[in-house]
């Protein structure tokens, strides 16, 4: 089914898009600013059931050129909008957002509060990721967690597969109440605070899964939101690529993958990653889990 799907995306991309970056066993990537190539899909009638994403947070990365925070947030109430209109009725919008400081009034606030309700689409839950590893301070605690908003473009009807995505660390898993098992057998409903090591960098301490991109999201994250907000054969598109996490979950679970990314640097990381990815499979090494 991904396949069949892969090879029609990719002909209409060709044809009313643009030639893409990378296309190739249902990975397709562009190269550009992801705004304006929104709005052509969105002209084209491409659709995705899922986007998977964490923008620039504006704190002066290499990959992104700081605006005023009221430009920043107009400029997230953009393409937000822009993923609403190629969303899938039934689909689903997982934005993952770190924090920002504003002069004179705050050192870190989270920009999830800055940005919950600038889109059309409905709020249906904030999830929290805590990780072990970060940012040491001495004059606040240490910062171990990040946002991600879960949103949906229909409150009534959207894809949720909770049983992909149980926990199955169950404390008691066989205690019973009345003759029946308390707990569902595949596991407990993993909850909105998610515990998932980030990636690591340093010398004998580097996750396996590190590339040099400097803002990189877990494999074991997306690989969960992926599961549970779309159906095998769905296109998954993320509009910031980066190092193509998401594309690697979307391909490994069987979806099809759109990505964009401005910097032509880190879209050669990320076929190169997806490369690599690939011939570990092939060799039998890669987890079917991806993890």
């Amino acid at each position: 089914m991904a396949s069949v799907e892969f090879e029609r995306l990719v002909a209409q991309l060709r044809s009313d898009v643009g030639e893409p970056y990378f296309a190739a066993d249902g990975y397709i990537l562009y190269c550009g600013d992801s705004l304006p190539l929104l709005r052509r899909l969105h002209q084209a009638g491409v659709t995705a059931r899922l986007c998977l994403t964490s923008p620039p947070y504006n704190i002066g990365k290499e990959y992104e050129k700081p605006r005023p925070l009221p430009e920043y947030l107009q400029w997230c109430s953009e393409w937000m909008g822009a993923i609403h209109n190629i969303a899938t009725p039934d689909g689903a919008l997982w934005l993952n957002l770190g924090y920002v400081s504003v002069p004179g009034k705050a050192k870190a606030v989270p920009l999830p509060y800055m940005l919950w309700d600038r889109s059309p689409f409905f709020f249906n839950q904030e999830i929290v990721w805590t990780y072990g590893a970060g940012v040491s301070t001495k004059q606040t605690f240490c910062p171990r967690n990040e946002k991600w908003l879960y949103y949906v473009k229909d409150e009534r009807n959207y894809v949720f597969n909770l049983d992909l995505v149980r926990d199955p660390n169950v404390k008691y898993p066989n205690q019973k109440k009345n003759g029946k098992l308390r707990c569902n057998p595949l596991g407990k409903n993993p909850s909105d605070v998610w515990s998932i090591p980030k990636v690591t960098t340093g010398r004998n301490r580097s996750s396996r899964e590190r590339t040099p991109h400097p803002a990189q999201f877990p494999l074991a994250v997306v690989d969960r939101i992926v599961k549970v907000s779309s159906e095998p054969g769905d296109v998954v598109i993320d509009p910031f690529s980066g190092s193509g996490s998401a594309g690697i979950a979307a391909v490994g679970n069987a979806r099809v993958f759109l990505g964009v990314e401005i910097s032509e640097r880190y879209c050669a990381l990320a076929v190169e990653r997806f490369r690599q990815y690939q011939r570990e499979r092939a060799a039998g090494s890669a987890q079917t889990s991806l993890l």
